[in-house]
C-alpha cells in the first residue's frame, strides 16, 4: 500500500468531488494521505478533512502565503498547534519552509516565519514538512539553529551535497509527478541513486501534474485544460521510480511507506478508515 505524503486535498480545486478523490486513491492502494495547511485559516478544514476520510495532517504558514499572513498568525499556529498536540493525526508542522524561486517574496518575512515555526515545531516535538525552492542551503542553516527531529523535505530538488545534507538530520526527500518527466535529469538520477530509506513519494495534488498529465502552455492556449493532480496518481509515480531504481514496484511501495513513517512517527499508529 501507498503513502502520500503530502496533497492538499483542502484545495478548491477538489470542492466538486473530494470524497470521489479519496476514494479513488483508496481504491488505486493509496492508505494514506498527509494533508499539510498552508495557513492559520485553512487549520479547521485540514483536520476535519483528515477525521472525515482517515488521514493524517500538519499545521503550518507556507512561505507563499508568509505576505498575506497577520503578525498575529504565528501565536494562532501555536494555539492550534496546543489544541490538537494530543491528536494522533497531527503528524507534523508544515508546510513551511523558504521559497528563493518566486520574484517579489519578502525573504526577511519568510525567515521570520521559517524560524518562528521551526521553534514551534521543536517545543512540540513534532517534525516538519519544509518547502524547499531553491532554498536547501538556507533552510538547512536554519535547521543549524533550531533542532527539530527531522521530517520531510518536500519536493526536493537540490543538490546530492544538499540532499545528504538533509538525510544526515534525519530527513527524508520527497519526489512527486517530477520524476516523470525526462528532461529532469537531476532529479531523476537523484532519486535512482540516493538510499531507498531516503525516499517518500507524494503527489503535492493538485499541483506537480506527472507527464501524463501535463500541458504545455501552447496546449493550454488552444483551450486543452491542465490535468488536475491527485492522490491515485501515486502508483503509476512510484512506478516510475521503481523503473528508475530497478525494483518491483511492490518493494518501492513498501519501502517508501515506511520511510514516511520513520520520517513521521505518528503514522505508524494510523489506519486507513475514517475516524
Amino acid at each position: 500500500m501507498w503513502t502520500d505524503s503530502h496533497c492538499h486535498l483542502d484545495a478548491p480545486e477538489f470542492d466538486a468531488d473530494r470524497a470521489a478523490v479519496v476514494q479513488r486513491a483508496r481504491a488505486a492502494g493509496v492508505s494514506m494521505m498527509v494533508l499539510p495547511a498552508v495557513a492559520v485559516d485553512h487549520v479547521d478544514t485540514v483536520v476535519a478533512l483528515a477525521h472525515a476520510h482517515g488521514l493524517a495532517y500538519a499545521l503550518g504558514i507556507h512561505p507563499l502565503w508568509t505576505g498575506r499572513a497577520a503578525d498575529t498568525d504565528l501565536e494562532r499556529l501555536a494555539q492550534a498547534l496546543r489544541r490538537h498536540r494530543d491528536d494522533p493525526r497531527l503528524v507534523a508542522v508544515g508546510e513551511i519552509g523558504l521559497d528563493h524561486f518566486v520574484p517579489g517574496l519578502d525573504r526577511a518575512r519568510q525567515q521570520h516565519f521559517y524560524l518562528a515555526q521551526l521553534r514551534l515545531a521543536r517545543d512540540a516535538g513534532l517534525p516538519v514538512i519544509l518547502h524547499v525552492r531553491r532554498s536547501a542551503d538556507a533552510l538547512l542553516a536554519g535547521l543549524n539553529r533550531i533542532a527539530v527531529p527531522g521530517g520531510i523535505a518536500h519536493a526536493f530538488n537540490g543538490s546530492a551535497q544538499q540532499a545528504q545534507r538533509f538525510v544526515d538530520r534525519g530527513f527524508r526527500l520527497g519526489f512527486g509527478g517530477t520524476l516523470s518527466f525526462e528532461p529532469a535529469r537531476q532529479i531523476r538520477a537523484l532519486a535512482g541513486t540516493l538510499p531507498l530509506q531516503a525516499l517518500v513519494l507524494e503527489t503535492d495534488a493538485p499541483d506537480i501534474p506527472p507527464q501524463w498529465l501535463y500541458r504545455t502552455a501552447a496546449e493550454r492556449e488552444a483551450g486543452a485544460p491542465q490535468g488536475r493532480n491527485e492522490p491515485a496518481e501515486l502508483p503509476r509515480i512510484g512506478a516510475v521510480l521503481a523503473g528508475l531504481r530497478g525494483v518491483p514496484v511492490a518493494e518501492l511501495a513498501a519501502a517508501t511507506a515506511a520511510n514516511a513513517r520513520a520520517a513521521l512517527p505518528r503514522l505508524a499508529g494510523l489506519g486507513g478508515a475514517a475516524a
